[in-house]
């Protein structure tokens, strides 16, 4: 249920939320977003992104932004996942968001069980932590939304994968335009199809 995500896991400390979106899609980039939030902020809506609406992510990625004390949103594209493997673009994707805060954190809060260690900045891997601690939900939100306008945008360009609503995850509806059509620059080469091989096979 939203409106009950601890503020923080230290109060004393600085601490930046990460988290990431669209690691499991066949297509376009996995994203990532950092952000620290104000001591003891509070939203009666904020939570995980997957369990809201896309109306209250919108909502909610405005009030992030007027009232973050800062954040930050990176990405890593299809071929550099298929380069490294969507876990290390994921988590790189977090270190670029990092890079580009305005503070410095005392300590990061990432959602999942893995993170790669940044410079000499203590972590904390949490899981399930975008439902539970408000820095890594709004951190989830951006990520999210900065995704799904980058998906809706190059939808325009491949109309037929139906990005527009999919997002690039593999539903039936876009592994049979990949079957249909072929892949398109923007889909990971390295990914499965269901039940078949790589999508470069």
């Amino acid at each position: 249920m939203a409106g009950i995500l601890k503020p923080w896991f230290s109060e004393s400390l600085i601490e930046a939320g990460c988290d990431e979106a669209g690691r499991g899609c066949l297509a376009g980039p996995v994203f990532a977003a950092a952000t620290i939030l104000p001591k003891g902020f509070y939203h009666p809506m904020l939570d995980d992104s997957k369990r809201l609406s896309a109306n209250r992510r919108e909502i909610l990625r405005e009030v992030i932004l007027n009232e973050a004390l800062t954040y930050a949103v990176a990405s890593m594209d299809a071929a550099e996942i298929d380069e490294k493997n969507i876990l290390r673009a994921s988590l790189e994707s977090m270190h670029k968001a990092l890079n580009q805060l305005n503070t410095k954190p005392a300590l990061i809060l990432v959602d999942g069980n893995r993170f790669l260690p940044y410079h000499d900045i203590p972590y904390k891997t949490i899981i399930g932590g975008d439902g539970l601690y408000a820095p890594i939900a709004a951190a989830s939100v951006l990520a999210k939304t900065y995704r799904d306008d980058y998906m809706r945008m190059i939808h325009r360009e491949y109309p037929m994968y139906g990005w527009d609503k999919n997002k690039g995850y593999g539903t039936a509806q876009h592994v049979r335009a990949i079957l249909q059509y072929g892949l398109s620059p923007y889909h990971r080469k390295t990914f499965h199809l269901k039940g078949q091989r790589r999508l470069f096979d």
